[in-house]
């Protein structure tokens, strides 16, 4: 929902030291004092980014005899920045982390300067702050600037540092870093989990499933519930005393092989036993609260297990248990949960048996426990389980294996699930790309636009041609094929997902009928690799963020905008009688109580979330309605359109919830991608990346958005007739609204 910060998604690297390391040992030259002959920047500091110019400068200083000059090139490229970074291992016990330091700014323009602070776990980033938000621009004198962050136990590195975007020049320096408000080389030292020295199954999970039986399928199953439930609500798993992947690889052949009810039982008792005692209330004892999903553990009494079990299990439940979890926390400031100390085993691209069903049996408990839409998936999460066992089981290479995780993130129908930048599945729909632009209008495939201008209009197919097959291939056969394997919300985004696969390959050539004023054409299209095609072009890519398009009507687009744009827009955007505020993009900053300001008179509700609990993994309750605008007597009083389709997602639905509180608002377009909430990401064995939306948004009446979407006031879609004739049609009956 909320547009992440600059730098959360390149990857960074992290420093290395070994368990002997202590805190004195770890030097960061934090006041930039020493450096070596001969380099341009401090002992033990790095530079991220790429273009801008990095050195010692012993002439403009805050302290001491050195700071370092952060300088743009004179020919910036888009979406570079240049940053000086440190890395330390996160050896240290604390509950929060701060960076403090000062820097001089000239002539900071078309980006921001700031420091930065990124905390990472094993699965990734836990914890990240560049102060993009403060928005810090201009010519300034050297000034103290702070950044804090929660400092988790599952935290692995520490990266530090400060950066710049855009233009200009920056100086830096007599930083700091604090844990809980003392020097970091005087914080205490963590001891090392009973999980992370577990290294039995480094090598391999040792299980080997040749031929899958049912009852195996069956006894697969219910240990994957019970690894879960355990997973989450034991104790001592909470305090990290034992390698929860590892257990079960421990515990599958005892229950698989097991040749009577009674020894399996036997076998699954004395392996919750073994994990230890713990506090147990009498009885269930959770907050009161209203909840919006409890957990679904009637599982557990149906199983028929004996009194023993059954008991010791019942005592799980009923265990107390704090918000302190080796492998799950929920953001401090949104309350999405973060999955940590998840190994994702990159050395395994196609992981060996156990680790598959590890792979299954991790992402199926995540989303049944810290999954906010849970019971808007449209089928029995409980059956899903022993339905994709035979094909993680069964996969019999990396490709295959990866698919079956795809086709099970598909079933929770999130557009933020998905798998992200691997290898295997994008070989799969093809590394070779068309320069063509697809949409579906009127259910078809419809060319829009190119990816690439030159390349596209030499392909010989043109705005509004509909293509009728690929490859020999009917269009509706290759949307039953790729559907399954199509992570959405809801059907128009998995079209919308489906387009931009259609005219993939390996091959060079793509061989394609289509239709152009009723008569069917066929020609070869030639295809390119990423280099030469970017399939993001025309993503956001309007000329501006605000322009007049008629006497009197005034056009915004998000896509572009910025909050220090504001000021100066707002006085001719008040002038006009009709706002048009184009929502069919990714907002390029947060504007959702910004620009509300200036649209509503009063103060309104308009969103409120469900949260998880640690204590009560599988609940969800809802917090107070949350308000947007201010009091203001010099609101925007004319007409106000919103043009919505499948391309709103996330951010620009939450977005548009807020915007449609003002008086006279009309929503105009198509159903949005239906996915609202701030996003976690998980990995899998194999190094897979995925994610879920993390919490809850509804309207303030408690009405979904989450595969619902933002239903206009009034449908319209583009027709092929529309796209031949270059016209916006969205747009034209937003003016024709705001005219009438």
């Amino acid at each position: 929902m909320k547009k992440l910060l600059l730098l959360t998604a390149f990857y960074l690297p992290c420093m290395v030291v070994s368990a002997q390391n202590t805190a004195k040992e770890i030097d960061l030259n934090l006041s930039f004092e020493k450096h070596k002959s001969g380099f341009h920047l401090p002992e033990n500091w790095m530079q991220w980014g790429a273009g801008y110019h990095l050195f010692i400068d012993s002439t403009e200083v805050q302290e001491g005899k050195s700071s370092v000059l952060i300088q743009s090139p004179e020919e910036k490229k888009e979406n570079t920045f240049g940053c000086v970074a440190a890395s330390a291992p996160a050896i240290y016990e604390g509950k929060e982390i701060e960076l403090t330091g000062y820097f001089k700014i000239n002539n900071v323009r078309n980006g921001f300067a700031g420091l930065m602070m990124r905390i990472d776990g094993a699965s990734g980033v836990l914890q990240f702050n560049n102060m993009q938000q403060q928005d810090i621009q201009g010519t300034a004198d050297w000034k103290k600037y702070s950044i804090k962050l929660p400092y988790s136990r599952s935290a692995k590195s520490i990266h530090i540092g400060a950066l710049l975007t855009g233009e200009g020049d920056m100086w830096v320096d007599n930083l700091q870093l604090l844990i809980d408000g003392k020097p970091y080389n005087e914080a205490p030292l963590k001891q090392t989990p009973g999980a992370e020295l577990d290294k039995e199954f480094d090598q391999g999970s040792k299980i080997s499933i040749k031929t899958l039986t049912p009852q195996q399928t069956v006894r697969l199953a219910e240990i994957g519930k019970l690894w879960g439930f355990l997973k989450y609500y034991h104790p001592a798993v909470a305090a990290g005393k034992h390698n929860w992947d590892y257990e079960l690889f421990r515990i599958i052949p005892h229950v698989i092989n097991a040749k009577s009810e009674t020894e399996k039982q036997n076998a699954i008792y004395s392996w919750a036993t073994k994990l230890g005692t713990f506090q147990a209330d009498p009885k269930e004892n959770f907050k009161d609260g209203i909840d919006k999903m409890e957990p679904t553990l009637s599982w557990i009494n149906d199983k028929n297990y004996n009194p023993k079990l059954l008991a010791r299990l019942d005592s799980v439940k009923r265990a107390s248990r704090t918000n302190d979890h080796y492998y799950i926390a929920l953001n401090t400031h949104v309350g999405n949960p973060e999955f940590n100390n998840e190994n994702p085993y990159p050395q395994m691209n196609y992981p060996d048996a156990g680790f598959r069903l590890l792979s299954l049996f991790r992402y199926w408990n995540m989303i049944e426990y810290f999954f906010p839409y849970k019971y808007l998936i449209g089928q029995d999460w409980q059956k899903v389980l022993p339905e994709f066992i035979p094909k993680f089981v069964n996969a019999a290479n990396e490709t295959e294996y990866k698919l079956a995780v795809l086709a099970l993130i598909a079933r929770v129908h999130d557009t933020h699930a998905n798998v992200y930048n691997d290898p295997a599945i994008e070989k799969f729909f093809g590394n070779q790309y068309a320069p063509i632009e697809l949409s579906f209008v009127e259910e078809k495939p419809v060319v829009i636009n190119y990816f690439h201008q030159v390349l596209g209009e030499k392909s010989g197919l043109k705005a509004g041609d509909v293509i009728e097959s690929i490859n020999g291939k009917k269009i509706q056969q290759i949307i039953q094929e790729q559907l399954p394997l199509t992570p959405a919300s809801n059907f128009p985004t998995q079209l919308r997902s489906i387009a931009r696969n259609l005219l993939r390959t390996n091959d060079s050539l793509i061989t394609v009928t289509y239709t152009r004023d009723n008569k069917p054409e066929q020609l070869k299209l030639k295809t390119y690799d990423k280099k030469m095609i970017n399939v993001y072009a025309n993503f956001n890519s309007k000329d501006t963020s605000f322009k007049l398009i008629r006497p009197g009507v005034s056009y915004l687009f998000p896509g572009k905008i910025k909050n220090s744009h504001l000021p100066a827009i707002a006085p001719d955007l008040l002038k006009t009688k009709g706002l048009i505020i184009d929502m069919r993009c990714y907002p390029s900053d947060f504007i959702v109580f910004s620009l509300a300001n200036y649209l509503l008179p009063q103060p309104a509700d308009f969103v409120k979330f469900t949260t998880g609990s640690i204590t009560k993994p599988g609940t969800f309750t809802f917090g107070p309605p949350v308000k947007t605008g201010s009091i203001s007597s010099d609101y925007y009083k004319g007409e106000i359109v919103i043009l919505v389709n499948e391309q709103t997602l996330s951010q620009a639905e939450y977005t548009t919830m807020a915007f449609s509180t003002a008086p006279n608002v009309t929503i105009v377009g198509s159903t949005t991608a239906a996915a609202d909430g701030n996003v976690s990401g998980i990995v899998l064995p194999g190094r897979i990346n995925t994610a879920i939306s993390g919490i809850g948004v509804y309207y303030p009446n408690g009405k979904e958005t989450q595969r619902i979407g933002i239903v206009p006031d009034v449908e319209v879609k583009p027709t092929i007739k529309g796209i031949r004739e270059g016209r916006d049609e969205l747009l034209e009956k937003a003016v024709q609204l705001i005219q009438e």
